[in-house]
């Protein structure tokens, strides 16, 4: 058994699990303050009982949220002490920051949002709900920070065998942060409000045209549509960022063999590492060299411009990329069809819509899994981008077996997790369904 895939494995399957959360949670907190916010405007009770309606569910993906965060920590030390060894005094920072600035500010309004309704006064509260947003985005800001750091490395040297931070605003502020960041904010805030969509949804399609299902889909319809067609931006910024600093990894992305001048845009084909070339392509003329650098001529590095050795999996990478791509331009059509619909005065009679929006809930989450595995995959074999690979950050003390049976234990643990968070969210819907 290879260490170094078992270890890979355990820790995507960790980073996996744990992302099925922090998503839904961002995007829920931007709808529950839209709601609060709607409801201190006009007083209407419905937004109330949606508000804490929603609170409950995201209650419940909080704390599932902590509870699998927490072992992705732990495994820094057991399975990546080379790794941590290595970069600790500058991968532990943004780790502390998240801990002691945002989770502790999201944890403590929410808490608020839970048992202060009658506590506190109206302002307060819905203050208490932009705060639980704001907090819930911070921490993803500095775990973003981390990752990004490993992707394009910055404001640091090696001193013996670690990196050491000499400029602490240029490794936060790494080439890949803000495009990291905004990019995946906004594919949360996608992803809370198509579960909530689809929440509403299955409501109306329980009984017909009731306000809270009404209510609660309309607004969120609303925040759906701007984000879904602002990722098309935020897309873009990123995929020029990481063609400029990482341009193996969006050679891999795009099926790119041959540095070329007026690079195409794959939108289908098939990599063939063994011929090197891409087979049965879709291609968009000179689009990718007009997105990379607004120039219809500009170079792309090709696959072959390095080492056979250092290329990342190339299936895994162009695969994944693409879907991601694909469901974020199903997301815009399904938003922009809603809206139409809206202005009609269709939206909420439409049945066969509604069950579109209904089994359309999950796919952001599919996109976000598809993104990451894109992002971490693709710079492989570097667990820090051409500083450190992979191979060389596991822990020299854990053996192939210990690391099995954890990957087994884990997946049943996370099993039962994730039933009884599916379990718990199923009862409050089937809950509020039966008092509509």
């Amino acid at each position: 058994m290879d260490i170094v895939m078992l270890s890979r494995v355990q820790f995507a399957l960790t980073a996996a699990f744990h992302f099925l959360f922090p998503p839904i949670s961002i995007g829920m907190a931007m709808v529950i303050s839209v709601i609060e916010f709607l409801y201190y405007k006009k007083g209407d009770e419905i937004y109330k009982e949606i508000s804490k309606f929603l609170i409950k569910i995201f209650s419940i993906i909080f704390a599932a949220g902590v509870a699998t965060g927490i072992i992705m920590e732990f495994q820094f030390g057991t399975n990546w002490s080379k790794y941590s060894e290595f970069v600790g005094d500058i991968f532990g920072s943004p780790l502390a920051a998240e801990a002691i600035f945002a989770f502790f500010l999201e944890s403590t309004f929410l808490g608020v949002l839970i048992f202060g309704r009658e506590k506190v006064s109206k302002r307060l509260y819905l203050i208490s709900t932009f705060l639980v947003l704001f907090g819930s985005i911070l921490s993803a800001f500095w775990i973003i920070v981390a990752n990004s750091w490993m992707q394009t490395p910055a404001g640091f040297e090696i001193q013996g065998n670690r990196a050491v931070i000499t400029n602490f605003f240029e490794a936060v502020f790494n080439p890949s942060t803000m495009p990291r960041f905004v990019h995946t904010v906004v594919g949360c805030i996608i992803t809370g409000t198509f579960i909530i969509m689809a929440i509403s949804a299955y409501l109306l399609l329980k009984k017909e045209n009731n306000d809270f299902g009404k209510k609660m889909l309309i607004p969120t319809l609303f925040i759906a549509t701007v984000f879904s067609i602002l990722q098309l931006f935020t897309g873009h910024w990123h995929a020029v960022q990481v063609t400029r600093t990482q341009p193996i990894k969006m050679a891999a992305f795009e099926g790119v063999f041959d540095t070329q001048k007026g690079a195409p845009m794959s939108l289908f084909g098939v990599p063939d590492t063994d011929e090197e070339r891409l087979k049965y392509p879709i291609l968009i003329p000179k689009m990718l060299s007009i997105m990379a650098e607004f120039d219809p001529n500009a170079e792309i590095k090709g696959l072959k411009s390095v080492d056979k050795s250092i290329w990342p999996p190339i299936h895994l990478s162009f695969f994944s990329y693409h879907i991601m791509i694909g469901l974020g331009m199903f997301f815009i059509g399904i938003t922009l069809l809603g809206l139409f619909f809206y202005y009609r005065g269709m939206l909420v009679t439409s049945k066969w819509y509604l069950y579109a929006l209904l089994f359309s809930g999950l796919l952001p989450l599919i996109s976000m899994q598809v993104g990451w595995m894109a992002a971490e995959i693709g710079r492989q074999p570097w667990i820090v981008y051409n500083i450190m690979k992979t191979s060389d950050g596991i822990s020299v003390v854990t053996s192939a077996q210990e690391v099995l049976f954890s990957i087994v234990l884990f997946a049943l643990i996370f099993t039962l997790i994730l039933l009884l968070v599916i379990y718990l969210i199923r009862k409050e819907i089937i809950k509020k369904a039966s008092v509509l």
